[in-house]
């Protein structure tokens, strides 16, 4: 895997129906859509700034179904970060990360110095809440991994998801608000140092 490409490589993994696209359109595009669009794979880029450059996030939103283990194996190897999704209102969602996150593992060795997000979505339907959040974390907790719950519909840490994805990247400094102005770039980018940005 070249290591200097420009890309920086986020994979999307969960069950069918935990709402990954919608996370990732809401992220990518700030819309939502209510019916539910089984996804083989799709790939999403956002110019962001990193190590005082710019490059690109590309984000990988993966089939919730087995039938691909092939395209699951690959999405792991080009991985630079991974988003672990399942609903809030399915406990067997949660589980299903489970042979993922093994993988994962299995194929780069070793998570520490890997950024991973477990992300309890549908954070908005807690009247159907089958996972509480204590059990998220406690999930997080032994994967060594970060924990949030976020809600694509109502936009409820979306944004948050990603800028915290980015700021575990120790390898380059990254950040979500990159800036537009042209003027003055130098001293804009003495302060966006160590910063990477979505624009």
């Amino acid at each position: 895997m070249p290591e200097q490409s420009n890309d920086y490589r986020v994979v999307v993994f969960g069950a069918g129906g935990v709402g990954k696209s919608s996370l990732v359109l809401r992220f990518v595009k700030g819309t939502f859509r209510d019916t539910y669009i089984p996804t083989v794979e799709d790939t999403y880029r956002q110019v962001i700034s990193c190590d005082k450059s710019v490059c690109t996030l590309q984000i990988t939103d993966t089939t919730g179904s087995h039938q691909f283990p092939a395209m699951q194996r690959l999405s792991i190897s080009k991985g630079h970060a991974f988003i672990l999704v399942y609903s809030i209102t399915s406990r067997q969602s949660l589980e299903e990360l489970k042979p993922i996150y093994q993988q994962i593992l299995a194929i780069k060795g070793s998570v520490e110095s890997i950024p991973i997000m477990l992300v309890g979505n549908k954070s908005d339907e807690m009247a159907q809440r089958e996972v509480e959040a204590k059990v998220g974390e406690a999930q997080a907790t032994s994967w060594k991994c970060a924990f949030m719950e976020t809600s694509a519909k109502t936009n409820s840490n979306v944004k948050e998801l990603f800028q915290e994805l980015l700021a575990l990247e120790k390898k380059r400094d990254m950040s979500l608000s990159i800036d537009g102005k042209r003027s003055g770039k130098q001293k804009r980018a003495d302060k966006l140092k160590g910063k990477c940005s979505v624009m």
